[in-house]
């Protein structure tokens, strides 16, 4: 359907006019300027006894979280809707509160979860849907290998990421032979795949590594033939690096830069240490109040750990869940309020996945479909969508170090190991962070603490 027209009134059209003029000046593609229009239209007979220089952020966030709710709508047209608001109190109205709503969360949390996502795990029933439909090289060439290869990845649960690692390097290396059927493979290929992995593509000594792991399970657990002696191939060195840390300046410089709800999670994996993952899966059972503590669930090594709740962010984490609550009675007012539950629970808990404990701590803006059952349901925040305002975040504060998320834990290790460094040599480690040393001690003894992981 396409926009409707505005009435040709002098002011009204003095207003669409500036409003044109300011999406043109964002380099607004000349097709969208029409819909830009109709949304902000759409939002005016929203509330139509409020003017839109007397709105609020709640009628804003009270929109979009309706509009969040409509099962038809794709995540671009969602996102197209935030920017033509943004754009308008931003740039056309200029109201002082635009500039600190948090349009980031809005349109960057609007983001669904792929099928693939770690959070949405696979299951064995899926293996037929994956062998009928396949999207790689061995997929495709060797379909009865490909379906061996799922049940022995599937069966004894391995993470999704290690599945998608090791499908990669396994098509690589039948490409790399690919006039080879997989039963005539063996030692002697795979040695001149992980020498062409460090003489022509310069990998890493970790990657070859990841590259070697991947091949000694197919051969084992999907083929059947356990390598043997490899031989000699040229191997990557492994250089040592100091990991990336941020000093307290850069930390404040960042956190000046990162507002609204991405920045409280930034703050709250630099004060406990977690993986951008682990904190946007975080539910609200998770936090522990009384004993001031964060379970993280189902970790890297599927390993349950806890995490202490920082002093500072304790009530924001309280305001969080306040939050959740109002939304989620709104989801389950509307016909929705499910959350994807983990493993067997759904089935052995049927009304859990609908009660408050259960929600994502940092659910996404809006609803959208479960790649696996097809279910309307709000999934967590993309973690991509934090990690790309960490990034421009540290490019904004002028950070000449390079700060991905995973920098905040780097950081946070860094801190504790200082702390543990002073409190048995208080006098000598003052002295040596001072010249930097403290660094150099944390690379030694990584082993033991951990930062990198």
């Amino acid at each position: 359907m396409e926009p409707s027209i505005s009435p040709e009134d002098p002011r009204v059209k003095q207003f669409w006019d500036g409003y044109l003029q300011t999406i043109q000046l964002f380099r607004i593609p000349e097709n969208a300027h029409a819909w830009y229009q109709k949304h902000v239209e759409t939002f005016i007979k929203y509330l139509p006894a409020i003017r839109l220089l007397n709105r609020k952020p709640e009628h804003i966030e009270q929109w979009l979280a309706q509009t969040g709710r409509d099962t038809e709508l794709e995540d671009w047209q969602f996102r197209q809707r935030v920017d033509a608001l943004r754009l308008l109190y931003c740039h056309r109205l200029k109201v002082p509160w635009a500039t600190d709503f948090d349009w980031s969360y809005w349109s960057s949390g609007a983001m669904r979860l792929e099928a693939d996502h770690a959070t949405i795990a696979r299951t064995y029933e899926m293996i037929d849907e994956a062998v009928n439909r396949p999207e790689n090289y061995l997929g495709k060439a060797f379909a009865d290998i490909y379906r061996r290869f799922l049940v022995a990845i599937r069966i004894p649960d391995y993470a999704i990421n290690t599945e998608k690692s090791y499908l990669g390097w396994i098509n690589r290396f039948l490409y790399f032979h690919q006039n080879h059927h997989p039963e005539q493979l063996s030692e002697p290929e795979v040695a001149s795949f992980l020498e062409d992995l460090v003489i022509k593509r310069k990998v890493a000594s970790a990657t070859q590594a990841q590259a070697l792991n991947a091949l000694v399970f197919f051969f084992a657990q999907v083929l059947e033939r356990p390598l043997g002696k490899i031989g000699s191939y040229k191997q990557s060195t492994r250089p040592q690096r100091i990991p990336t840390v941020l000093s307290q300046d850069e930390i404040t410089a960042l956190f000046k830069e990162i507002s609204g709800l991405q920045g409280f999670m930034g703050q709250l994996m630099y004060g406990t240490g977690m993986r951008v993952v682990e904190c946007v899966r975080l539910r609200i059972l998770d936090l522990d109040f009384a004993y001031k503590q964060i379970i993280v669930r189902d970790a890297k090594g599927k390993k349950d750990r806890g995490v202490p709740i920082p002093d500072k962010l304790s009530r924001y984490l309280q305001e969080q869940i306040l939050k959740v609550k109002a939304q989620h009675n709104e989801d389950l007012e509307s016909g929705f309020g499910t959350v994807f539950m983990p493993h067997a629970l759904a089935r052995k808990y049927p009304n859990a996945e609908t009660e408050l404990r259960w929600q994502y701590l940092f659910p996404a803006s809006r609803l959208a479909q479960d790649p696996r059952s097809g279910i309307m349901r709000r999934h967590h925040i993309h973690q991509s969508a934090l990690q790309r305002v960490i990034k421009r975040g540290s490019t904004q504060a002028g950070i000449m170090k390079r700060v991905t998320s995973h920098t905040l834990r780097h950081s946070f290790m860094y801190r504790k190991y200082c702390m543990l460094i002073l409190q048995e040599q208080k006098s000598v480690a003052t002295h040596l962070l001072g010249r930097g040393v403290g660094r150099f001690l944390l690379l030694q003894n990584r082993h033991t603490l951990h930062p990198c992981r």
